[in-house]
């Protein structure tokens, strides 16, 4: 009734039959249901994938253009690196190399957050609220499942993780989804300590798929002296080269 379609009709929907379903009708169900922006984005992206499935492939690798990599490069105090929907870093500048220094020391080119998370026993000392991090991950996951179904890539990193860790299997199967485009990281590195930084994320307009991610610190607080000594430490010890000095996790 608050959705403004028939028992019939919604128990029709409900089983996966959405032919002929029109935009409003969906508004109607969204409403009803209460769903925030992040999952009514999934509800239609199933909506869609019902209505007309497709088959999965594997597109071409996505490449940085070199003048996002001068942007980054730029960016001398904050870190920033540009991601695709798999959490493949695939370009980052110097700073953002040192604050994920572990990860790209224990993974191969291009490493790869959401396996970090899951997979890597380091990221539960480097990321200080790790289980809130890890259930964002699964839900960001499965609403880039559900946006581009087509994405056999995605599909392979998400198989992966059912396989290897128990609770990326149940925290994919409570169904949730998330949509995180700002917000504060609370991190621990093994050289600086503690940062407490804020993120910021937008989509790449020039190459659809992409995403800048920049953290910085507020100026006066004592993260943003953290990321001056990180700055500092990378400048002194390249980054290439810091598995050597990293502490054993």
């Amino acid at each position: 009734m608050l959705a403004g379609v028939s028992v019939d009709y919604y128990i029709r929907i409900e089983r996966g039959n959405l032919s002929g379903a029109s935009d409003s009708v969906l508004d109607g169900i969204a409403s009803a249901l209460q769903l925030d922006d992040a999952e009514r984005e999934y509800f239609y992206d199933l909506a869609r994938r019902s209505i007309a499935p497709v088959r999965q492939t594997r597109g071409p690798s996505i490449k940085v253009r070199p003048a996002v990599q001068q942007v980054l490069d730029a960016i001398s105090d904050a870190p920033a690196w540009v991601r695709n929907n798999r959490h493949d870093f695939l370009a980052t500048n110097r700073l953002a190399r040192a604050l994920h220094a572990t990860m790209f020391a224990h993974q191969p080119s291009p490493p790869n957050s959401a396996r970090f998370v899951y997979l890597d026993p380091a990221a539960r000392e480097f990321f200080r609220d790790w289980e809130r991090i890890a259930q964002d991950t699964a839900g960001y996951l499965r609403q880039e499942a559900a946006h581009t179904p087509n994405d056999r890539a995605l599909s392979d990193l998400i198989g992966e993780l059912s396989t290897r860790s128990e609770i990326f299997r149940q925290q994919w199967a409570a169904h949730n989804v998330r949509t995180h485009r700002t917000g504060i990281k609370r991190l621990h590195h093994p050289v600086v300590g503690d940062l407490d930084l804020n993120f910021e994320s937008a989509e790449l307009t020039s190459q659809p798929g992409l995403t800048l991610v920049i953290y910085t610190a507020d100026p006066t607080s004592p993260s943003a002296d953290a990321l001056r000594l990180l700055a500092s430490w990378e400048a002194t010890s390249p980054t290439a080269r810091h598995e050597n000095s990293l502490p054993d996790s």
